[in-house]
């Protein structure tokens, strides 16, 4: 870990000790888990603070962790040809069809993160902030609209998608899917094919809406690979890089 790097995560860790849940360094970024009954304390801390100054939050965006880390297929290769046709069917994220469930294979309080990618212009530095809604069945964490303004847009993709749910939010409103539409399409629950099929009917004059006729089947692995852009300490240290 660079200098600066190595600095941050050690700021963190003695100032939100209480209040963070892990701070990790992984693929050149640091991560801080935040708990969310110190969500906004900590991100206002993190903004005002000149130690941190993260005045800029660059993205705000969801996470599903229903069956993080499993697939049904799963390689080091990519691979031209094959792809599911080798693959023995199971009941994953890629096959789903309207009425099916998952199991979650985390404990309750670990399947919708939010995560927030702050910059510091004045430090040059970037942290991932990361908060889990404590109820997986009602995902609610609180909205960082009073911290940075920027998040009222990201937080109502964050709902549109995942279905999570920002407490004390100006406008939450669905802001990608259509009026009426059902489910949020980002689940890991949801199917890849949707619930139904639109098209427009020439005879009605209007669009009309139609079970799914498409078979779902994974067409693409999940491919693992060893990328050297995420070569750590002594490739950072010999580029310079903080």
């Amino acid at each position: 870990m660079s200098n600066s790097r190595q600095q941050l995560a050690d700021s963190l860790r003695s100032n939100f000790a209480d209040k963070l849940s892990s701070v990790k360094y992984e693929f050149k970024e640091i991560t801080a888990v935040v708990t969310v009954e110190n969500y906004i304390e900590v991100a206002t801390e993190l903004r005002d603070n000149g130690e941190y100054d993260f005045s800029q939050l660059v993205d705000l965006c969801g996470v599903d962790y229903l069956q993080f880390g499993q697939a049904e297929w799963q390689t080091d290769d990519a691979s031209r040809a094959g792809y599911s046709r080798g693959v023995d069917a199971t009941t994953s994220a890629g096959r789903l069809q309207f009425g099916d469930e998952l199991e979650s294979i985390n404990t309750q309080g670990s399947r919708f993160g939010v995560s927030c990618h702050l910059l510091s212009y004045s430090k040059n530095r970037r942290l991932r902030l990361k908060v889990f809604a404590p109820d997986d069945g009602f995902p609610v964490v609180p909205t960082v609209t009073n911290v940075w303004a920027v998040a009222d847009w990201y937080e109502r993709e964050a709902f549109d998608l995942f279905g999570i749910l920002f407490s004390d939010h100006p406008d939450l409103r669905r802001i990608l899917t259509d009026y009426g539409f059902v489910g949020h399409p980002f689940r890991k629950d949801f199917p890849l094919v949707g619930h139904v099929e639109m098209r427009y009917d020439p005879e009605k004059e209007r669009v009309v809406y139609e079970p799914v006729t498409i078979e779902p089947r994974v067409l693409v692995p999940k491919v693992i690979r060893k990328d050297h852009r995420y070569i750590e300490d002594a490739h950072d240290e010999a580029n310079g890089d903080a």
